[in-house]
Parts: C-alpha cells; structure tokens; sequence
C-alpha cells in the first residue's frame, strides 16, 4: 500500500462497523453518542445517511438478552426461591449490563451489513422504471 494513498486498503464493512468504525474505511468513527451515528466519516468523508438500523438491533437485543435473562430467573425461581426483591436486585442491573453494549454491537453491525450489500430504502415501481 502506498503511503500518499487518501485512503486504507477498504475494510471489512462489518467487522469494522461492530467495532464502533467507519464500513467503509475502518478508521472513522461510526457514532457520534453512544447509539448516535455520526454524519460522515472525519477519515474517509462516508455520508452515513444511507444508514437506517431502524428497530432491528433493539428486536434482537430483547430476544437474546431476553432468553438469557428470564432463563436463569426461571431457574433460580425454581432451585433457590427468594424473594422478589433479590430478584429486581439481579435481574434488573444484568440486564442493562448486558443489553446496552450488545445494542451498540449489533447496531454498529447492521449498519456495516446495510454498506457492504448496498442496502436501499425500498421503493415501489413506477411507470417510468418500466419505460427504461
């Protein structure tokens, strides 16, 4: 790679957006905040306005951080029966724990996998789409 290159050889988009940086350079970063998405990248100038996440990483966190925590209530429910209030005491802090970084993972990876497959708003086909 040349040094007077602009640019880094092109990351791995999802790997590098999991990390918190840019898809399409692996240097800049990718929020702004801590779930906020910067406007575009300070290295490479990527516009991340093509990336919409939407609710999909906030859906996965629930059933995967869900499943694991109502898990292991249920069993200690079961083995040791205590009482609610150790119950909140346990479950409600492991859940924050475990829920806030994973939904920054997983929103930084489905922005990554929105540039590496050229994902698009969809939109309906017109007319004039036909005609060409």
């Amino acid at each position: 790679m040349a040094a007077d290159s602009a640019f880094h050889a092109e990351a791995d988009p999802v790997k590098a957006a999991t990390r918190g940086r840019c898809p399409r350079c692996g240097e800049g970063r990718l929020f702004a905040g801590f779930l906020r998405l910067d406007r575009r990248c300070s290295n490479c100038d990527l516009d991340y306005a093509f990336a919409d996440s939407g609710d999909g990483p906030a859906v996965f966190v629930i059933l995967i951080i869900g499943f694991v925590v109502c898990g292991l209530a249920l069993w200690m429910e079961v083995t040791v029966s205590p009482p609610l209030w150790v119950h909140f005491l346990l479950w409600v802090p492991l859940t924050l724990i475990l829920a806030l970084p994973l939904l920054r993972v997983l929103k930084g990876t489905m922005v990554g996998l929105q540039y590496k497959n050229r994902a698009a708003e969809g939109r309906l086909e017109t007319a004039d789409d036909r005609a060409e």
